[in-house]
């Protein structure tokens, strides 16, 4: 089985590195942790995703100029800046997490993506209180983006440590099925929300309520994170920073996470955040449409990437991510030029740009937590994650609203998603040359 080249660490995480004595409590106990580790990134990217969806309506409430291109880029600068603490994120929490407990840490960014969303709900606007809206709004994006930092790895890290090798692809596709499902509750809450009210009311008050409903989501899930077993109480005997033993002794898989991380978030935030923005802006399709049509195309891809997974278990997950970064190659310039030509045809256009990324992300999720020793997994996955996040993910959509600003193409995004998917097959080959012969980490 390709995943055993590098599964290269052997540990008695969770009780099920012997598939053999993998009993009908283990099953329920994996399948317990993959829900919690998936609703919980659900919750999550529903609240960072949101931002993204109504970046038109919020531009220039808190970004007020003359040129609506200016708003926005503003306003997706700010997107853009809540990645830039990720990284911190993923070290605050991967010290939680690999020290005191996976569940620890995931509760704790749970709590505060949650907290951080209401108040972006409740925040007066800048017509309200001036420049102090704009701050109040850059530091509520810096706070949700330090949550995020540390949730995507550790769900990862959870559940991996959760479920035997055989099905690390399956249970591991839970993380992308659940950020991707987040990002498809966003489309459909705020698709809603503009459907129901009129322009002036969606600029007045109506951009609140999908911010609003983080306070009930976010309780939902802590319920459900609370009632899972700990896959690693953090090594009593062990001192000092998980983040220097992974800096000192973990550079090769620091490199190869990061590079498979840069694939994964430009295709992601393209696909999930950008996409919508580009068919109403650039391609002038009715907002409402458009925010439906993401709903139904991003609803099909988190049912499509437990299929995905399913794959990923067959035939290993380095290969079925290779085939996906390989699409993106091929299928990028042609999916963006096909935008233009209807919202049906966007429509299936951009289904097939989201099952590319479904190969990517299924692949990445399960080989990247594997990089890493145990004891300093939780740190190792999130720094590797967010360094692809802040390199390719914050920057995907003012990169692409930026690179048809400036070759006046609206098909020019499409090259931003082909250096990223160049990079991720660059780090995806590497793993591949370099498994079982990498020295244990910690």
């Amino acid at each position: 089985m390709e995943h055993a080249h590098y599964d290269c660490f052997v540990s008695n995480e969770a009780a099920v590195a012997d598939e053999q004595s993998w009993t009908p409590e283990d099953r329920s106990r994996t399948r317990r942790a993959a829900l919690a580790g998936g609703v919980g990134t659900m919750i999550e990217y529903y609240d960072f995703g949101l931002y993204g969806y109504l970046a038109v309506v919020v531009a220039p409430l808190f970004f007020p100029s003359t040129d609506p291109v200016v708003s926005l880029l503003a306003s997706l600068a700010v997107f853009g800046s809540a990645f830039l603490i990720r990284p911190v994120g993923g070290v605050v929490f991967g010290h939680i997490g690999d020290r005191y407990g996976r569940r620890r840490a995931l509760v704790v960014t749970l709590v505060v993506m949650g907290v951080a969303s209401t108040a972006l709900g409740l925040l007066p606007t800048y017509s309200q209180i001036g420049v102090v809206a704009t701050v109040l709004l850059v530091l509520i994006r810096l706070l949700q983006g330090f949550s995020a930092g540390g949730e995507v790895g550790g769900a990862a890290t959870f559940i991996s440590e959760s479920t035997p090798a055989r099905l690390r692809a399956f249970y591991g596709s839970f993380t992308p099925l659940g950020a991707t499902a987040g990002f498809a509750v966003a489309a459909s809450v705020a698709g809603g929300v503009s459907a129901l009210t009129t322009d002036e009311q969606m600029t007045a008050w109506g951009w609140r309520i999908p911010f609003l409903l983080a306070l009930p989501l976010t309780l939902f899930c802590l319920w459900m994170r609370t009632r899972v077993a700990e896959t690693h109480p953090g090594p009593e005997r062990r001192t000092g920073s998980p983040l220097a033993a992974v800096v000192r002794h973990g550079g090769v898989a620091l490199a190869q996470a990061s590079m498979v991380s840069v694939a994964v978030q430009a295709s992601s935030y393209i696909g999930l955040t950008y996409m919508s923005i580009h068919l109403i802006q650039r391609l002038e399709y009715p907002p409402a449409s458009v925010y439906w049509t993401a709903t139904v195309v991003i609803g099909v891809t988190a049912v499509l990437t437990a299929v995905g997974g399913l794959l990923g278990d067959r035939i290993g997950a380095n290969r079925i991510m290779v085939i996906g970064l390989v699409g993106f190659l091929l299928l990028s310039i042609p999916v963006f030029a096909l935008l233009d030509g209807g919202l049906a045809l966007a429509g299936l256009a951009y289904l097939l740009f989201m099952v590319a990324a479904i190969a990517v992300q299924v692949g990445a999720y399960a080989m990247v937590p594997r990089l890493f020793h145990p004891d300093t997994r939780y740190t190792g996955v999130a720094i590797g994650w967010n360094v692809g996040s802040v390199l390719a993910g914050g920057t995907a959509p003012f990169a692409a609203v930026w690179l048809i600003e400036r070759t006046g193409s609206v098909v020019a995004p499409a090259w931003f998603v082909m250096a990223a998917a160049a990079v991720g097959l660059g780090g995806a080959l590497w793993i591949r040359r370099t498994a079982g012969s990498r020295s244990v980490v910690g």
